[in-house]
């Protein structure tokens, strides 16, 4: 009993915060499927009594949802590549070379962490209006890709520590110059660090609400977080729509996870840094 216990009480826990992180999922998908009726109704019920799909059809009729979903993925895609170059390629002078000020460096970097994103707001504004790309997508990519590049380039250092340097030794005395033997070498190696790296930055854009709001005010530039928040009216919540239009959005990040989740297990273990 004495060997059982602590296993209990760890399963329990666990499941404990299972249930806890499932709940507003399935409390959406629950929502979603419900008649308005049913939603605003004074009994609870945790399954809709009258299943209906009105609410996923209503999404499409009476918004640009498949227009959302397009802007986020391409602000998505576009910024978590960039992202990823940059952090690969200062990832590696970080990990690789010595220099005055590397240690001030990185504590820069680690201190962006901490800022408020509401301070950045108001010079981002100035510098994108005095560029005119207030209400574009290039403004949503720039920041996204500004923002992440701090984290993501310190995680891409830990992954090029985790790497021997006697295998560029090696590649290096078979012929291969220094960027061959990073192409070649290094970064097929490091596949699931630089998968977890993109994923990190994909999904912080996706979810992005804040600087969406702030800097897209037309139907055609909206992402789908901002879509989202549309159905907040100012005397009324369409809940069921926005159940629905949130499931939707969940989708492609699941499928996303489902296909490279062996890859960002292996890259989070491998990114750990030995004190």
């Amino acid at each position: 009993m004495r060997k059982r216990l602590p296993g209990t009480i760890r399963f329990c826990v666990l499941a404990l915060f299972l249930a806890g992180t499932l709940l507003p999922f399935y409390w959406m998908l629950v929502t979603s499927l419900k008649t308005r009726l049913e939603i605003y109704g004074k009994k609870m019920t945790l399954w809709p009594e009258n299943l209906t799909w009105i609410n996923y059809a209503e999404t499409f009729r009476s918004s640009s949802f498949p227009h959302y979903f397009a802007n986020s993925f391409v602000v998505s895609i576009i910024s978590g590549i960039l992202v990823l170059v940059v952090s690969i390629l200062g990832g590696y002078s970080l990990a690789r070379y010595r220099f005055r000020g590397k240690g001030i460096i990185m504590l820069i970097f680690l201190s962006t962490q901490m800022v408020p994103v509401v301070i950045m707001l108001v010079p981002l504004f100035m510098v994108f209006g005095n560029l005119k790309l207030l209400d574009t997508l290039p403004a949503l990519i720039i920041t996204y890709t500004a923002i992440n590049i701090p984290f993501c380039m310190i995680t891409m250092s830990g992954f090029f520590q985790r790497v021997p340097v006697a295998l560029e030794e090696a590649a290096m005395i078979d012929g291969c110059n220094r960027m061959e033997t990073v192409v070649r070498i290094i970064l097929p190696i490091m596949l699931p660090g630089i998968v977890a790296t993109f994923v990190f930055a994909f999904t912080a854009a996706w979810n992005d609400l804040f600087f969406g709001i702030m800097f897209t005010t037309s139907e055609s530039v909206k992402t789908v977080p901002v879509g989202l928040n549309s159905f907040v009216q100012k005397f009324d919540i369409n809940w069921g729509e926005m159940s629905a239009g949130g499931v939707l959005s969940l989708i492609p990040v699941a499928v996303l996870f489902a296909f490279i989740q062996r890859y960002i297990v292996a890259g989070l273990s491998q990114g750990a840094v030995k004190g």
